[in-house]
């Protein structure tokens, strides 16, 4: 394994971190001002509410573009050190993210899979549980978006829990990015492949 290789997957790591928490910021301004001119619609908090959320929505695509280009290096890095684990293709590791349903379940899969196959390091009980925390409070997230929506347009209790969550679901992925990744730097010197470990 070349230097430049091992380097790669802790830059890629950074920028993804980066942009998730940028992402996360960009949308309790968006939430903000959406609020503000549901409440009080004038013309310039309907110009703040449309910018912020341009603005969050460049942000998210950086963000969901650079954590997608993390988990298929990722991927590749994890089946290099565990050639008898099993991967979905890298176009479904991708693909499963967008569509419906299926997103609620199997992503999170991939990511525990990753994890394991990493490192013999990967802590079960903690890893997982930090990867279950993570997927809960994106998934929260997503639901208190639709029933606020539809339940309460405007409404600060929604708008303060989806936020919560937001910026939750943020720090835990930026952890669970930094777990293993560090799992994998650690193990890109290790010549003997890391045995694949059962499904929990």
């Amino acid at each position: 394994m070349t230097s430049t290789a091992s380097k790669a997957p802790r830059i890629i790591a950074r920028s993804a971190q980066a942009a998730i928490a940028a992402a996360a910021v960009a949308d309790a301004f968006r939430a903000a001002a959406v609020r503000d001119h549901h409440l009080h619609p004038t013309d310039a908090s309907l110009h703040r509410s449309g910018f912020t959320s341009m603005l969050f929505v460049y942000v998210m695509t950086l963000a969901i573009v650079l954590f997608l280009l993390w988990l298929t290096r990722s991927r590749r890095t994890a089946q290099e050190l565990s050639p008898g684990a099993s991967f979905p293709s890298q176009g479904w590791t991708i693909g499963a993210w967008f569509i419906p349903v299926v997103n609620f379940v199997v992503p999170r899969r991939f990511v525990l899979d990753i994890g394991r196959a990493s490192s013999a390091s990967w802590r079960q009980k903690r890893d997982t549980t930090l990867v279950n925390l993570w997927w809960a409070a994106w998934i929260t997230h997503a639901v208190v978006l639709v029933v606020g929506a539809r339940v309460a347009p405007g409404s600060a209790a929604f708008l303060v829990v989806a936020v919560a969550l937001m910026i939750a679901a943020a720090v835990l992925l930026g952890l669970v990015i930094e777990r293993i990744t560090a799992l994998q730097s650690a193990a890109l010197g290790i010549t003997v492949p890391v045995a694949p470990l059962a499904r929990g």
